[in-house]
This record gives C-alpha cells, structure tokens and sequence, in this order.
C-alpha cells in the first residue's frame, strides 16, 4: 500500500539553518531515502519552496487566486514522501526513520491511491506486491 509521508516544519527554523546544518541534515535524510530506494520502496519526493511563493486556489467557477498557504498551525508543509510499505504499522516505522535524521519535524501518515489516468484503479491500488514498485522505477510511465 502506498502512504504519503508530509513532512511539516517550522520555516522560520529551516530558513535559519546554516548552509553548513542544512547540508548535514540533507545528508542524514538522504541515508534514509538510500535505505527505501534499496528495498524499493521510494516513490516521488520532493522538498518544496519557500511557501511565500505559495498561493491557494479556492471557491466557485474559475476559483479565486489568493496568496500564500493558510494553515491554521506553527509548521508548515515544506516535503513530502511517497513509500510503498506493508501497513500502517510499516508507513510508521519509516516516519520514525525519517524522523531520527530530522527530529523536529513533525510528519504526517495518510494512506494513499496512487491517480494515474486511463489505468484502473486495481493496478494502481497493488502496492508492496510489486505493480506499483515497478511503476516508480519504469522509464516510460510518468508518475
């Protein structure tokens, strides 16, 4: 089963890193991110920008733009992970994992569907058993 793991944070505290902390917790995340590429379990990951650049779309017909994320909390979403586990037991652990590289993160687990068109859900739904794993490594499909 496929979970997404949103890594939420204070930005203020990952703006104030130095080059030189920054660098080091990349390097302790990116031990963990090698451990799930090795049991192919990596799907998408992404760090993303500053949430200043941010704007959220909402409301009727064409919507209205509006700047910035509105959260109703001190952290911020600035990551995300896509890891094919077992379980919800499993999607822990690898929080946990991701989490003794950057403890003061505060990630959130959600079981996930991965969406691709024109593919039937059963396939995309098939997780560990190895459909899902191959689509992640397969130079021809675009996740």
């Amino acid at each position: 089963m496929l979970y997404a793991i949103l890594a939420y944070h204070v930005e203020e505290e990952v703006a104030s890193l130095t080059p030189q902390e920054d660098a080091a917790l990349m390097l302790d995340l990116s031990k963990v991110h090698e451990r799930f590429l090795e049991e192919q379990r990596m799907g998408p990951a992404a760090r993303l920008g500053a949430t200043k650049g941010a704007c959220v779309l909402r409301g009727p017909g064409k919507g209205v733009v509006i700047d910035g994320p509105f959260t109703e909390s001190k952290e911020q979403l600035l990551g995300f992970y896509v890891i094919d586990c077992a379980d919800r037991d499993a999607a822990i652990a690898a929080a946990r994992d991701l989490r003794r590289a950057n403890p003061s993160a505060m990630y959130e687990i959600r079981p996930m569907l991965l969406y691709r068109p024109g593919v039937p859900f059963p396939l995309t739904e098939a997780g560990v058993d190895g459909a899902v794993v191959a689509a992640f490594h397969s130079d021809s499909i675009d996740l």
